[in-house]
């Protein structure tokens, strides 16, 4: 079994928390990758990537150093695309694991909301983060995590 890494598409994550907690519990190596230096406490088996700004670098970077079988924390359709190319793991802070299945008519989506926003169809609102989204990822990431180390 070769070791799992996870790799936090950082910025605007709201479950890195969660994720060191998981990844500490198994002894996981986590990468939190951001464009800004993050102030959290982190253990040994955590490392902060700081890239330079610009809109795809950290994705950039995750893509560079993600190996098959790796997961990726991001809310980020092109990236989780990106990420399912590498045959590594995308999966979004809400819980939902992309694949192979969804990824299509998850670009898709993106797609026709961009435009949407773009000829003023659309305001663009995000739906809140809730505890219910937190629980799901919980169980999820904990569920692949088992999974990898039934491999």
């Amino acid at each position: 079994m070769t070791d799992l890494a996870i790799y936090v598409d950082a910025d605007a994550c709201p479950v890195k928390d969660e994720v060191l907690r998981v990844a500490d519990r198994h002894g996981l190596r986590v990468y939190l990758v951001s464009n800004q230096w993050l102030r959290l406490e982190v253990g040994p088996l955590v490392e902060k990537v700081v890239v330079s700004e610009g809109a795809d670098e950290a994705d950039n970077w995750i893509v560079d150093q993600v190996a098959s079988g790796d997961l990726v924390i991001t809310a980020d359709i092109p990236l989780a695309k990106r990420t399912l190319d590498k045959k590594a793991i995308a999966l979004g802070p809400t819980g939902r694991l992309f694949n192979e299945q969804n990824i299509g008519m998850a670009m898709a989506m993106r797609e026709l909301n961009q435009h949407l926003r773009e000829t003023g169809e659309s305001k663009g609102y995000n739906a809140s983060f809730t505890k219910r989204d937190r629980s799901n990822f919980l169980q999820e990431i904990e569920r692949l995590i088992q999974l990898h180390k039934r491999r």
